[in-house]
């Protein structure tokens, strides 16, 4: 593909987490800019740590989440599955939410994305519930080993003209909502 400028642009397989911390707005609110910093570093000091150990990107930080940038989808799922994890043990006041999502997408002048999967993995996060990891069906193969699925149902997703299938990942053995 090109553009108007006659350079050349080839499409990647690419995997796109966004995280976010849920009722962080109302958390600020009700409890004070310092208990909200102390909760968004140890946020971003988990997601650092587990993104790094496991080889996935962080693209860039969205004020209380993230955009996380694999190239193994099951990777990703795990570094997700796993920063929900240890946010769970910590006793954080705020879940995660998260949407991932995968596909060829256009990496453009080596730091930015375009196309479908980084659009259906941002729409996804923003539909998720508090302690949510909604993928699209078609992201679950047989090497998602360290995690369990559930079900959503077709939904309607904004800039998409037909219903997605979504699935909730969880991890290996679920979680206790709460």
């Amino acid at each position: 593909m090109r553009n108007a400028s006659g350079d050349e642009y080839q499409r990647v397989d690419r995997t796109f987490a966004f995280i976010d911390l849920s009722g962080f707005t109302s958390f600020i609110d009700s409890e004070g800019d310092g208990a909200a910093l102390d909760v968004l570093h140890a946020f971003k000091s988990s997601v650092r740590q587990i993104a790094a150990r496991k080889g996935v990107r962080i693209a860039k930080w969205l004020g209380d989440g993230a955009m996380l940038v694999g190239t193994e989808p099951e990777r990703t799922v795990e570094v997700i599955i796993e920063i929900e994890g240890v946010i769970d043990m910590s006793g954080s006041p705020l879940k995660l939410r998260a949407g991932i999502a995968k596909g060829p997408v256009l990496l453009v002048e080596g730091e930015d994305h375009i196309g479908d999967a980084v659009n259906l993995a941002s729409r996804l996060c923003d539909i998720a519930e508090s302690h949510q990891v909604l993928a699209p069906a078609s992201l679950v193969s047989s090497l998602l080993v360290n995690s369990e699925v559930e079900p959503v149902g077709d939904l309607e997703i904004s800039g998409f003209s037909e219903p997605v299938p979504v699935v909730r990942l969880l991890p290996e053995g679920g979680f206790v909502d709460s």
